[in-house]
């Protein structure tokens, strides 16, 4: 817990109130938080994000991609202040949550045994999900699980099927252990990297991104904020899910769906995309123009989405 706050002290985000840390981010929102962590099953300390909204609306359950972290969601989580409350999970490995033991724990199959860890503490029997990339991936196989509490999901880029060109990519940079001295130098980096997805981002935009995913380390220098082990088990044959995830998508058939696609994406395609619409009956296509993969959350027509996803689960 020491070494979580002083990181977020670092980003200059944390406040101490009482037992628990208040934050803020004073760069990008001021919508305070709180944080808490819970004990994984075997035994790791995990992190999560908690945003207060009113006892009578259902809470969202944030759901990050592979390298990402709550930061992600800040945005989000702004958009729905004083309508829901929020939570953000990290997943172990990730941002304040405790890196693993054991580098091939890092998988799918894992992460929702946490997360149902999570689900049993807060005793949160009906929510909202949102899961970007492979917080999508877990959506469906927590509602694989049990149906009846996700009361709606937004998958956000990503289906059952998941393109080699866009798999390829991501491998290709996950794991790499890059340093940074300056944000501009990290966010020239991410640029380099994911330009082709944000073709339209100013270099503010690129230093907003650096800033979520990234972290000062011990050094002074600027470091991704996940553990690099996580790369061990995803670059293995089928190691970015381990299973047929289309049964797990029709779990989700009861309840409104929106699944939100970035124009440019290379890893929901749109033959996917339309397979998925026919087989959720209950679910709406939500395009994100001039963004690939995956839409950050903050454009107009993602949370235009999910507000009338959420609407439409009232």
């Amino acid at each position: 817990m020491r070494a979580a706050l002083c990181n977020r002290a670092r980003r200059g985000q944390t406040q101490i109130s009482g037992k628990y840390a208040v934050c803020m981010d004073k760069e990008a929102h001021t919508l305070p938080w709180v944080d808490h962590h819970w004990t994984s099953p075997d035994g790791l300390s995990l992190h999560y994000r908690d945003y207060a909204g009113p006892d009578g609306a259902l809470p969202v359950l944030c759901l990050h991609g592979l390298t990402r972290n709550a930061r992600d969601f800040e945005a989000l989580a702004a958009h729905l202040a004083g309508r829901h409350r929020v939570i953000v999970p990290e997943l172990r490995g990730r941002g304040d949550s405790e890196y693993a033991r054991d580098a091939m724990s890092y998988t799918p199959a894992t992460y929702v045994e946490d997360l149902e860890a999570l689900l049993t503490e807060l005793a949160l029997v009906r929510f909202v999900a949102v899961g970007t990339s492979l917080g999508g991936l877990l959506t469906m196989l927590l509602a694989s699980r049990d149906a009846s509490r996700i009361a709606g999901a937004v998958l956000n880029d990503i289906g059952p099927a998941i393109e080699a060109e866009g798999l390829e990519r991501i491998r290709d940079y996950v794991g790499q252990g890059r340093s940074f001295p300056t944000w501009m130098h990290a966010a020239r980096a991410l640029q380099e990297t994911h330009g082709h997805a944000f073709p339209d981002y100013e270099i503010d935009q690129w230093i907003g991104m650096a800033k979520r995913c990234m972290v000062i380390g011990q050094s002074g220098r600027i470091a991704f904020d996940y553990d690099m082990a996580i790369a061990e088990p995803f670059n293995l044959p089928d190691g970015e899910a381990g299973v047929d995830l289309w049964p797990a998508l029709e779990s989700l058939s009861q309840c409104p769906v929106a699944i939100l696609r970035g124009e440019f994406s290379d890893v929901l395609s749109e033959a996917t995309l339309q397979e998925m619409l026919r087989r959720l009956p209950l679910a709406e296509a939500v395009s994100v123009s001039r963004v690939g993969h995956a839409p950050m959350l903050d454009e107009e027509a993602a949370l235009s989405g999910i507000d009338a996803l959420l609407e439409r689960v009232q």
